[in-house]
């Protein structure tokens, strides 16, 4: 499996330039994979969490019944995780090396990613947002931990990685949790984290804004995203360009980066998948 660090919007320009004829490749495969008429396919790969071949399945149409949604799914039938988080899991070995013994913590915690984690990492540190009804770094009568990622309870250089999945477009001061999620971090301790990505713009796209008195200014139509622990959803403030790089450069990282991959071997399709690393 090849993977490109990419930094900024240029070099990403550049990098789509040389991979034109690979990306005829990717869609011509992909194709390939999807019969006509069908809504549930199966392929066979091997799925890296899991540690063996499984027969991925594919929910073949979105729900609006335009396309196939390539990042949420490909589910792996024993971790029951998708194309985005067996990515996630691949990309925290290889990009982050993390010991059994260290400090995790993740913005997530009824998830079967935290639970497949927790197996492995004796010292994770799960939460979700819970409001006001719990204080923060409490836990509620479920066990479940209650973090703002904008005012975290965690104290100064405590962990050694950080790990947040489609989590930071859900604050409207983003880069608030940017800066609370150095804070917490060890000296070169490293962030790997996943959000809604428009790789074609330089700048973050910012759907709907706090004002002053606490209301809601939409900029965009409202989207909401799933919530695992209320049916409600959790609004979408920003759609991140490549802006978000220099924003966590900025709230203090030394270096953060982009991860462009393609597999077809470990079912990680829809062109290339992208999630984004940080070193304190």
């Amino acid at each position: 499996m090849k993977l490109f660090r990419i930094r900024s919007y240029s070099e990403y320009v550049i990098h789509t330039q040389k991979m034109a004829e690979e990306y005829l490749h990717y869609q011509t495969v992909e194709n390939q994979i999807l019969p006509k008429k069908k809504k549930k396919i199966f392929f066979h790969g091997f799925s890296y969490p899991a540690g063996r071949c499984v027969k991925f399945y594919i929910d073949y149409r979105c729900p609006d019944g335009s396309s196939i949604n390539w990042r949420e799914t490909i589910i792996c039938p024993l971790t029951k995780l998708n194309n985005r988080l067996r990515g996630s899991l691949h990309l925290f070995d290889i990009e982050l090396m993390a010991y059994p013994s260290n400090i995790i913590y993740i913005t997530e915690q009824v998830t079967p990613l935290y639970s497949f984690l927790s197996e492995r990492y004796r010292n994770i540190i799960g939460s979700e947002y819970l409001g006001a009804k719990v204080n923060l770094g409490d836990m509620n009568e479920k066990g479940i931990r209650n973090e703002d990622l904008t005012h975290l309870s965690l104290d100064d250089e405590t962990v050694d990685h950080v790990l947040s999945f489609d989590c930071f477009e859900h604050f409207p001061d983003h880069q608030r949790a940017f800066k609370e999620c150095h804070r917490i971090l060890k000296p070169r301790g490293k962030m790997l984290w996943s959000v809604p990505f428009n790789r074609n713009s330089e700048q973050n796209i910012i759907r709907a804004q706090r004002k002053s008195d606490g209301s809601i200014k939409h900029l965009l139509e409202p989207e909401y995203h799933g919530d695992p622990v209320t049916s409600k959803g959790c609004l979408c403030f920003a759609h991140f360009g490549w802006e978000m790089l220099r924003q966590i450069r900025e709230s203090g990282f030394s270096d953060a980066y982009a991860v462009l991959f393609w597999a077809m071997d470990f079912g990680y399709l829809g062109s290339e998948q992208i999630l984004f690393v940080a070193y304190k």
